[in-house]
C-alpha cells in the first residue's frame, strides 16, 4: 500500500524550485552586494583613519620651518596619501582615489610657535554602487606639536 501524498500527486510541483529561485535570487544578490559594499566602505574608512593618524604623528614630530610652511604641509599630505613624505614618482595612494588635495593640514600657533597640528580628510568620496559618501572633515586627528621649529 502506498502512503497518501499530502500535496497532490507531485506532477504539479515540477519547476516550483526554479520559480522560487528566480524570485529569491535578486533579493539574495542585493543583500550580498550591499553587505560587500558596506564592508568595503568600512575597510576604506579604516585605512583613511590609519593614514590620517600616521600623517598627524609625522606632523607632530617633523621640523617646522616658518619660512617655508608649504613644504611642511606638502610632506604631511604625502605621508597621509602615500605613506612617505617624499614619495617616488608613480607612487600609489594608500586608498584608491585619494589625492593630496583631499588632505587638510591645520597648524595651531601660540604666538609664533606651533602648538598643535590637525590633519583631516575633506572632499573624498567613498565609492558606492548607487551613491557615494563624501567625507568632509572626517577622519580627523589632532596631535600636539613636539618637533623642532625654525622661527622667521
Amino acid at each position: 500500500m502506498r502512503p497518501k501524498r499530502l500535496f497532490g500527486n507531485g506532477k504539479k510541483q515540477r519547476g516550483n524550485a526554479l520559480v522560487e529561485l528566480s524570485l529569491a535570487l535578486p533579493l539574495l544578490i542585493a543583500l550580498f552586494l550591499g553587505t560587500w559594499q558596506f564592508g568595503y566602505a568600512y575597510y576604506l574608512y579604516g585605512e583613511l583613519e590609519q593614514s590620517v593618524r600616521a600623517g598627524g604623528r609625522y606632523a607632530s614630530l617633523a621640523a617646522y620651518d616658518a619660512a617655508d610652511p608649504s613644504g611642511f604641509e606638502t610632506a604631511v599630505r604625502n605621508v597621509v596619501v602615500y605613506g612617505d613624505p617624499d614619495p617616488a614618482a608613480g607612487a600609489r595612494p594608500v586608498v584608491p582615489g585619494l589625492s593630496p588635495a583631499h588632505v587638510q593640514v591645520e597648524i595651531i600657533f601660540s604666538g609664533a610657535m606651533p602648538t598643535a597640528v590637525t590633519v583631516s580628510i575633506s572632499g573624498y568620496e567613498l565609492p558606492g554602487m548607487f551613491t557615494s559618501i563624501v567625507l568632509d572633515g572626517k577622519p580627523s586627528n589632532q596631535f600636539p606639536y613636539l618637533g623642532p621649529w625654525a622661527p622667521v
